[in-house]
């Protein structure tokens, strides 16, 4: 479940952004009359986001034996990797409420003058709503590979971000959002290791990665993965009880890069503060 409210709160809040910068900087300029055209936007990026969802459901049944082990590892990486570039981007935007204001101002500056401009706002619009649906739609297909999909959890998480970017632009703008993404970020880099683990095990799986010392260790018996705790392990942090040296090698080396680089951008950041 939590693993499912993660990504989609997540996912729904970093939209809800977009959205939100895009509304409130049309209020304020007092165009509102182009308010119809993000939730065209809107509109479109989630009709789009819900094509993806049945391609890559019809594209994912149709493998079987070692081709479905090989689908199931290489969409668990490619997850991870979106997950870890969406993570250190975020870190990275320091002025992102600007950037994306100067790119409504250019496109309605254009608008005065032609329905370029308008179009622009449109797939502005769009664009967000769709990279997020896309990005929701590879993660809970590598969710459904490990602990399954918890639409409670997803659809919870949908309507705690969607709350949290209403109170952030509509109410007292006393959400901290920093504090909001530092703690997420932290639990999907152990997500994404999981599902770095998880994929290198596929890999071993279907014979294209060897499992040295499979397995390394055995704690089923302690804490069965297949158990309702031992699932919700597995899911959120990648737990697997009986896993081979690779797995583990590959689980650790994801952890240490992924933090040092995390860290590394929060002292930048820091630092850049105090000059």
């Amino acid at each position: 479940m939590m693993e499912s409210f993660l990504i989609t709160s997540r996912e729904t809040l970093e939209a809800s952004l977009v959205v939100g910068v895009v509304l409130s900087y049309l209020g304020r300029t007092e165009q509102q009359k182009y308010n119809r055209v993000v939730y065209y936007g809107i509109g479109a990026g989630l009709f789009l986001s819900l094509i993806s969802a049945f391609l890559f459901t019809i594209f994912a049944g149709g493998f079987e034996g070692r081709a479905e082990e090989l689908f199931e590892g290489a969409t668990m990486l490619i997850a991870a990797g979106l997950l870890t570039t969406m993570i250190l981007w975020m870190l990275k935007q320091h002025h992102i409420a600007k950037e994306i204001e100067g790119k409504v101002a250019k496109h309605l500056a254009t608008a005065q003058v032609s329905n370029w401009g308008t179009w622009g706002l449109f797939f502005l619009i769009l664009v967000a709503i769709l990279r997020e649906g896309v990005e929701t739609v590879i993660f809970f297909g590598a969710i459904s590979y490990t602990s399954g999909i918890n639409w409670v959890g997803g659809i919870l998480g949908i309507g705690v971000a969607i709350a949290v970017g209403y109170l952030f632009f509509v109410g007292t703008r006393k959400v901290n959002l920093r504090k909001f993404f530092t703690i997420s970020s932290m639990l999907l880099i152990l997500f994404a290791a999981g599902l770095v683990a998880h994929g290198i095990h596929e890999f071993e799986e279907a014979g294209v990665v060897p499992g040295i010392i499979a397995p390394v260790w055995n704690t089923n018996s302690i804490i069965d993965e297949n158990s309702i705790f031992g699932s919700f392990l597995k899911g959120l942090f990648g737990y697997n009880g009986n896993p081979s040296l690779t797995e583990v090698g590959a689980y650790l080396a994801y952890v240490i890069l992924i933090f040092g680089r995390y860290w590394r951008i929060e002292n930048f950041k820091k630092s850049m503060q105090k000059a």
